[in-house]
């Protein structure tokens, strides 16, 4: 049996068909069983390098106060004008499905004391997550992220490390991956740019739509992260670069975290554009950006926020930590993720034939399942041909039939479907028997 037989398109429109009664909830969908081996292949292997790199996992509620996404997301930025799904609960609260998970993170250090476990904290999630935008390929309304926080750490070393976890796990799923990489500097230098860069685009204000003519007065940083391509072509006429007026010690952090990257072989393109969407980012930016995904070519992003934690009532502690897509993981994989993931193996389809024989089979199923087989049990009383062409179905490596015959007898009858060969069994050492056949270092000889 195929590991993943539904196409990969539709992992990002959603699924097709809906009953009639009940209406299609927009921008979301079901991750159905012959989807799922995949998530949890993608799902382990993110585990298993987040520990290698010595990161610990932490799971954060579906929903915080709303208040935390606006002190620390920003009030000008998308998501938090547009995007969020907030309400109000029966006590007043305002409330909102997490639309990130860097601010969630943070709460929890905070309010969990962790930063009294050690002087650095590392940790990383995988979670689903909410923002009301405009369905595309691979941008739904519930989507799935898994990304890692180091809270402790001011120096590059550690924005490397972040960087390269990130870049592992993304390049363990698909190939002809870039690290964009920026710096805007600490929130000091940066007043002074952004002051900067508003007399810089004043006289051209005009030509701005509406929504960016707000952000040049309220925040002109987020003029960077506008999807208006008009815009984008004024800042390359006429914005400043914010890298060339950072200080001397943000330039230097970032020249040692580019130089540091390259070193160890990663394809690192210097984008002096790239703000990231978000207020709370300081120094560091970056994203890994994959040519599969088309226009928007970001799989994952993130940054350095040395400000966060204190901020939001926390200890003055800087961190560095990224999110990435699983949806746009799995675009960018392509063709390549199924193949490396192993099919779900039922090792025993149990054949029952004959009123005697429901309560044995129960009990054999119940005994191999404990010993650690995958075992299927015919429920449906079907005829014998129906059940083996069920056990085909399933890919089943032996069948195990036990009918009124076998009962009597104190048997059972093995049938390997590779190879044909059946023999009768003794009932009570049928685990045994099957174990000795199933083993690969015993191959069967079909005699």
């Amino acid at each position: 049996m195929a590991a993943w037989s539904v196409p990969v398109s539709k992992i990002y429109r959603g699924n097709e068909t809906i009953s009639q009664s009940v209406p299609r909830i927009k921008g979301v969908r079901d991750i159905l069983p012959d989807e799922t081996p995949v998530w949890r292949f993608l799902e382990q292997k993110i585990h298993a390098q987040a520990a290698a790199f010595g990161y610990r996992e932490i799971r954060t509620p579906a929903f915080e106060a709303t208040e935390l996404f606006v002190r620390s997301v920003g009030s000008e930025t998308d998501i938090v004008n547009k995007e969020m799904y907030s309400f109000t609960d029966q006590a007043g609260k305002g409330l909102t499905l997490k639309p990130e998970l860097t601010a969630p993170v943070i709460r929890a250090y905070i309010q969990n004391n962790l930063h009294r476990e050690a002087p650095l904290t590392r940790l990383y999630y995988i979670d689903a997550l909410y923002r009301q935008e405009r369905p595309q390929k691979g941008r739904l309304r519930q989507f799935h992220q898994f990304g890692a926080e180091a809270i402790g750490s001011p120096y590059p070393e550690q924005d490397i490390e972040i960087i390269t976890l990130a870049y592992d796990i993304c390049s363990a799923f698909c190939s002809d991956l870039t690290v964009r990489l920026n710096t805007i500097g600490d929130p000091s230098s940066r007043s002074t740019f952004l002051e900067l860069l508003r007399k810089s685009l004043e006289p051209h204000s005009a030509a701005f739509g509406p929504l960016d003519r707000r952000r040049l007065q309220s925040n002109p940083l987020r003029l960077f992260d506008s999807k208006d391509e008009h815009t984008q072509d004024l800042l390359d006429r006429f914005a400043p670069r914010i890298h060339e007026h950072v200080s001397s010690e943000d330039a230097e952090h970032f020249a040692t975290v580019k130089s540091g990257l390259e070193a160890l072989g990663l394809p690192v393109l210097h984008d002096p554009k790239l703000v990231r969407g978000l207020d709370y980012y300081t120094r560091t930016t970056f994203e890994i950006i994959s040519p599969h995904l088309g226009a928007q070519d970001a799989l994952c992003g993130g940054g350095r926020y040395d400000r966060l934690v204190e901020d939001l009532g926390g200890p003055s502690v800087p961190a560095v930590g990224f999110a990435a897509g699983i949806e746009r993981l799995l675009i960018a994989a392509g063709g390549e993720l199924p193949g490396q993931v192993p099919p779900n193996q039922v090792d025993v389809y149990l054949v029952s034939k004959g009123d005697r024989s429901t309560q044995p089979a129960i009990e054999l199923a119940a005994k191999l399942r404990k010993s650690g087989y995958v075992v299927i049990m015919e429920t449906l009383r079907r005829s014998i041909k129906a059940q083996f062409r069920e056990a085909n179905r399933t890919g089943a490596r032996a069948v195990l039939i036990l009918g009124d015959d076998e009962i009597a007898a104190g048997s059972v009858t093995l049938k390997l479907m590779d190879s044909g060969h059946q023999e009768t069994i003794s009932l009570d050492r049928a685990t045994d028997i099957l174990g000795d056949y199933l083993r690969p270092e015993r191959p069967v000889d079909g005699g």
